[in-house]
């Protein structure tokens, strides 16, 4: 077994020093030494396989190693002290990196909060974009670099000569289109830049390519050159759940947002209709006593100084005054539906993202109201009946909509699910740089690091229902009507509809308030 061992590594262009030919020796697993020499390709130049090499990477060859049982695990052990170890500090980073990465609240009402955590005010340089980029390039191939699609994968720095099929996971760095009216697309890894040539004869690939956006992170199959590499198909991380569920009892989960308080043209009255109907006093029916959360997806208030002239559409000029008055309404809603609300560009938290809860600074009156759990941007929410839900305003969808050529050209603002869709896919909620204010965090905070089961958004101002790969999309209406903002933005506001899903069949229906 040992010249065999040997022979494979040799034939795969390593060697292997003589405790490490014990090592596999022993193993006896061909599949397995293929794997770990795999990802040892990807972070190491060494030819020579050692233990101290293995040691070095051994949180790259964990996974591998972990999936062994029985007299396999008991090998790896004996020849890899830090193994056993190094799985125990893994799962203490992992709950350290929920605390400082992820914030996770268990709150007294059976919801667990999952936030990203929010760093204090620091000094911003160029060094923060690095580390953020490099942790968004490493968490998506992580997702990509299972895919079974993306074979003979290999960095840009080990292409050698010409290749026929090989795999490569990249960010986009640049786009753009040639005299012969190909697509080219700038890319890099860890380890280098290089060019990726989309030919338009390839019709389905070019239109699919159409849709690159610059800065998102993407698997190629292609052939080609270190020079230039010739693409066959691109591969995104893309989101998918296997299982819809559903609660036991049947309960029922409102969604809204965008209330816009403070704002001449907020719709209170139709507002106060919705609160009487919560309440069960008017059109009373028996599914009203089973409303058991409201979720309020960002910019609940108007803000002050939000846009240039923005005083001459207020009547109430001051935020904490509009803050007074949200209170006020949400303090109508009865005390066994829990209002689960986060921030968006209006409310009196950073412009930037991920955004902090509101606060007591500005909103004492709504931090004391008992059924009101107040949340970041983005926040997932995972509910006592087994549901995830990220919630998120959507600062960047009208970036997203310039930058994706089959958004633009199919009237988004009507259809806003389309947008969430095209995030989803990416498993990013601001691919490109340029689309929202962020703060670059060692852990990219807008990562879709999770997959819930339901997304719900704001922004665009309108209801509209979807799903995708199983996610359910819901993205909400307002309580406003047309600002000159909006209009110029593209918005077509179709304000008062509020969607009800039952969480025990998944039936949705629009409520409509106006």
């Amino acid at each position: 077994m040992g010249q065999e061992i040997l022979n494979f590594f040799i034939e795969k262009g390593f060697l292997l020093d003589k405790e490490m030919l014990n090592f596999f020796n022993q193993l006896s697993d061909q599949e397995i030494a293929d794997k770990i020499l795999e990802r040892l390709r990807h972070v190491s130049n060494e030819k020579i396989i050692t233990k101290s090499l293995i040691d070095k990477n051994l949180d790259v060859v964990e996974g591998v190693f972990s999936s062994l049982e029985g007299e396999k695990r008991k090998i790896v052990e004996r020849f890899f002290v830090n193994f056993s170890l190094n799985i125990e500090i893994k799962k203490e980073k992992y709950i350290e990196d929920e605390e400082k990465g992820e914030k996770v609240k268990e709150t007294p009402n059976h919801l667990r909060i999952i936030s990203p955590n929010i760093m204090p005010a620091r000094k911003i340089e160029v060094a923060d974009f690095v580390k953020y980029f490099r942790s968004r390039y490493s968490d998506i191939k992580q997702i990509l670099q299972d895919r079974v699609e993306l074979q003979n994968l290999t960095s840009l720095d080990r292409i050698t000569g010409q290749k026929q099929n090989l795999s490569v996971i990249v960010l986009v760095s640049g786009k753009r289109r040639t005299k012969n009216k190909n697509l080219l697309l700038e890319i890099e890894d860890l380890t280098g830049k290089g060019l990726a040539l989309i030919n338009q004869n390839k019709t389905e690939l070019f239109e699919k390519a159409q849709d690159i956006m610059e800065d998102e992170v993407i698997g190629l199959k292609c052939g080609g050159s270190r020079e230039m590499l010739f693409v066959n198909d691109i591969i995104y991380p893309d989101a998918a759940i296997f299982e819809k569920k559903k609660s036991e009892q049947e309960i029922y989960a409102l969604f809204t947002s965008d209330l816009h308080i403070g704002s001449d043209r907020f719709l209170e009255e139709k507002f106060l209709k919705f609160i009487d109907w919560i309440n069960g006093e008017i059109n009373h029916k028996e599914e009203v006593k089973k409303i058991k959360y409201l979720f309020m997806v960002g910019d609940n208030v108007d803000g002050v100084g939000i846009f240039p002239g923005q005083e001459n559409f207020l009547k109430i000029k001051d935020i904490k005054k509009q803050y007074e008055k949200l209170a006020e309404l949400l303090g109508k809603i009865r005390n066994d539906v829990r209002i689960i609300l986060c921030p968006g560009q209006h409310d009196a938290v950073r412009v930037a993202e991920p955004q902090p809860s509101i606060g007591e600074d500005y909103a004492p009156a709504l931090c004391a109201l008992d059924n009101v759990t107040l949340v970041t941007n983005p926040c997932y929410v995972s509910l006592e009946e087994g549901f995830e839900v990220l919630m998120y305003h959507g600062a960047s969808f009208h970036g997203t909509i310039n930058n994706i050529e089959s958004l633009r050209t199919s009237n988004p603002h009507d259809k806003p699910a389309q947008i969430m869709m095209q995030l989803l896919k990416r498993r990013h909620l601001a691919p490109l740089h340029s689309s929202v204010v962020y703060i670059p965090e060692e852990k990219d905070p807008l990562f879709i690091r999770r997959i819930p089961d339901i997304v719900t958004t704001g922004e665009v101002h309108r209801a509209d229902i979807d799903t995708y790969n199983n996610i359910l999309i819901i993205a909400n209406s307002c309580w406003q009507t047309q600002t000159p903002y909006e209009e110029k933005v593209g918005n077509h506001p179709d304000p008062c509809k509020v969607p009800m899903l039952n969480l025990k069949t998944r039936e949705i229906k629009i409520l409509d308030f106006s």
